[in-house]
Protein backbone atom coordinates (compact mmCIF):
# COMPACT_ATOMS: atom_id res chain seq x y z
CA UNK A 1 0.00 0.00 0.00
CA UNK A 2 1.54 3.54 -0.89
CA UNK A 3 1.77 5.82 1.91
CA UNK A 4 -0.86 8.97 2.07
CA UNK A 5 0.29 11.84 0.39
CA UNK A 6 0.24 15.45 2.26
CA UNK A 7 -3.09 16.18 0.79
CA UNK A 8 -4.54 12.90 2.20
CA UNK A 9 -2.70 13.46 5.83
CA UNK A 10 -4.46 17.35 5.55
CA UNK A 11 -7.36 16.24 4.60
CA UNK A 12 -7.71 13.30 7.70
CA UNK A 13 -6.38 15.90 10.44
CA UNK A 14 -8.79 18.56 9.00
CA UNK A 15 -11.86 16.27 9.21
CA UNK A 16 -10.37 15.19 12.70
CA UNK A 17 -10.27 18.20 14.40
CA UNK A 18 -13.15 19.75 12.00
CA UNK A 19 -15.15 20.19 15.36
CA UNK A 20 -13.08 21.35 17.94
CA UNK A 21 -12.33 24.78 19.12
CA UNK A 22 -9.27 26.03 21.25
CA UNK A 23 -9.36 27.78 24.35
CA UNK A 24 -9.68 30.84 22.83
CA UNK A 25 -13.29 29.77 20.86
CA UNK A 26 -11.37 29.64 17.53
CA UNK A 27 -11.69 26.93 15.38
CA UNK A 28 -8.82 24.53 16.66
CA UNK A 29 -7.81 23.74 12.79
CA UNK A 30 -6.25 27.20 12.40
CA UNK A 31 -3.97 26.10 15.30
CA UNK A 32 -3.45 23.21 13.27
CA UNK A 33 -2.59 25.25 10.38
CA UNK A 34 -0.74 27.37 11.84
CA UNK A 35 2.26 24.72 12.96
CA UNK A 36 2.10 23.77 9.45
CA UNK A 37 3.01 27.26 8.13
CA UNK A 38 5.52 27.41 10.75
CA UNK A 39 7.40 24.39 9.71
CA UNK A 40 7.02 25.25 6.64
CA UNK A 41 8.71 28.38 7.25
CA UNK A 42 11.12 27.03 8.67
CA UNK A 43 12.36 24.75 6.17
CA UNK A 44 11.14 21.63 7.75
CA UNK A 45 10.65 18.07 5.31
CA UNK A 46 7.42 17.14 3.87
CA UNK A 47 7.80 14.40 6.94
CA UNK A 48 7.89 17.39 9.37
CA UNK A 49 4.54 18.77 7.34
CA UNK A 50 2.62 15.38 7.83
CA UNK A 51 3.68 14.97 10.77
CA UNK A 52 2.45 19.31 11.88
CA UNK A 53 -0.61 17.84 10.10
CA UNK A 54 -1.06 15.28 12.62
CA UNK A 55 0.43 17.02 16.20
CA UNK A 56 -2.01 16.94 18.37
CA UNK A 57 -4.43 14.07 16.72
CA UNK A 58 -3.19 11.54 19.35
CA UNK A 59 -3.14 13.37 22.41
CA UNK A 60 -6.33 14.91 21.44
CA UNK A 61 -7.96 11.51 21.13
CA UNK A 62 -9.16 12.52 17.55
CA UNK A 63 -7.02 9.42 16.08
CA UNK A 64 -5.78 6.62 18.17
CA UNK A 65 -2.12 5.28 18.68
CA UNK A 66 -3.58 1.76 16.73
CA UNK A 67 -4.13 4.04 13.97
CA UNK A 68 -0.81 5.60 14.11
CA UNK A 69 0.69 2.63 13.86
CA UNK A 70 -1.04 0.86 10.74
CA UNK A 71 -1.23 4.21 9.03
CA UNK A 72 0.41 4.26 5.53
CA UNK A 73 3.12 6.58 6.41
CA UNK A 74 6.92 6.94 6.87
CA UNK A 75 8.11 5.49 9.79
CA UNK A 76 9.65 8.58 10.53
CA UNK A 77 6.37 10.71 10.53
CA UNK A 78 4.73 8.18 13.22
CA UNK A 79 8.21 8.93 15.29
CA UNK A 80 7.48 12.62 15.25
CA UNK A 81 3.91 12.17 15.76
CA UNK A 82 4.71 9.77 18.57
CA UNK A 83 7.14 12.22 19.71
CA UNK A 84 4.98 15.27 20.02
CA UNK A 85 2.49 13.58 21.53
CA UNK A 86 2.60 13.92 25.66
CA UNK A 87 1.46 11.20 27.56
CA UNK A 88 -1.22 11.51 30.37
CA UNK A 89 0.84 12.48 33.47
CA UNK A 90 3.98 12.28 31.53
CA UNK A 91 6.44 15.21 33.67
CA UNK A 92 8.02 17.78 31.03
CA UNK A 93 11.16 16.40 30.95
CA UNK A 94 10.11 13.55 29.72
CA UNK A 95 8.70 14.90 27.04
CA UNK A 96 10.84 17.08 26.20
CA UNK A 97 13.51 14.67 26.31
CA UNK A 98 11.63 12.11 23.52
CA UNK A 99 11.43 15.40 21.35
CA UNK A 100 14.83 16.12 21.46
CA UNK A 101 15.64 12.28 21.14
CA UNK A 102 13.61 12.05 17.82
CA UNK A 103 15.42 13.98 14.52
CA UNK A 104 13.17 16.38 13.07
CA UNK A 105 11.12 17.05 15.61
CA UNK A 106 12.25 20.11 17.61
CA UNK A 107 11.30 21.71 14.52
CA UNK A 108 7.83 20.96 14.45
CA UNK A 109 7.38 21.73 18.27
CA UNK A 110 9.08 24.99 17.86
CA UNK A 111 6.33 25.79 15.32
CA UNK A 112 3.54 24.73 17.88
CA UNK A 113 5.35 26.78 20.77
CA UNK A 114 5.61 29.73 18.60
CA UNK A 115 1.85 30.00 17.96
CA UNK A 116 0.62 28.43 21.18
CA UNK A 117 2.80 31.43 22.81
CA UNK A 118 1.98 34.21 20.37
CA UNK A 119 1.04 37.31 21.72
CA UNK A 120 -1.92 37.61 19.67
CA UNK A 121 -3.40 34.68 20.76
CA UNK A 122 -2.74 35.14 23.72
CA UNK A 123 -4.19 38.44 24.08
CA UNK A 124 -7.66 36.47 23.69
CA UNK A 125 -7.11 34.52 27.51
CA UNK A 126 -8.19 35.56 30.59
CA UNK A 127 -5.37 36.87 32.43
CA UNK A 128 -4.53 34.01 34.69
CA UNK A 129 -4.64 31.46 31.83
CA UNK A 130 -2.62 33.97 29.22
CA UNK A 131 -0.55 33.76 32.31
CA UNK A 132 -0.65 29.96 33.40
CA UNK A 133 -0.35 29.32 29.55
CA UNK A 134 2.91 31.88 29.34
CA UNK A 135 4.94 30.07 31.96
CA UNK A 136 4.05 26.59 30.24
CA UNK A 137 5.37 27.17 27.19
CA UNK A 138 8.27 28.96 28.63
CA UNK A 139 8.72 26.71 30.37
CA UNK A 140 8.51 24.20 27.98
CA UNK A 141 11.22 26.52 25.24
CA UNK A 142 13.96 26.47 28.08
CA UNK A 143 13.51 22.70 28.48
CA UNK A 144 14.18 22.37 24.49
CA UNK A 145 16.71 24.51 24.58
CA UNK A 146 14.56 27.01 22.25
CA UNK A 147 15.42 30.64 24.00
CA UNK A 148 13.49 32.92 21.31
CA UNK A 149 10.28 32.25 19.16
Amino acid sequence: MPNLTLDQVEAIAREGHAHQRDKTGLPYLEHVQAVVDGVRERGGSDEQIAAAWLHDTIEDNVLSAEWLKSAALPQHVKDLVDAMTKRPGESDQSYTQRILATPGALLVKEADLAHNASSDRLALLDEPTRTQLSEKYGRMRRLLGLQKL
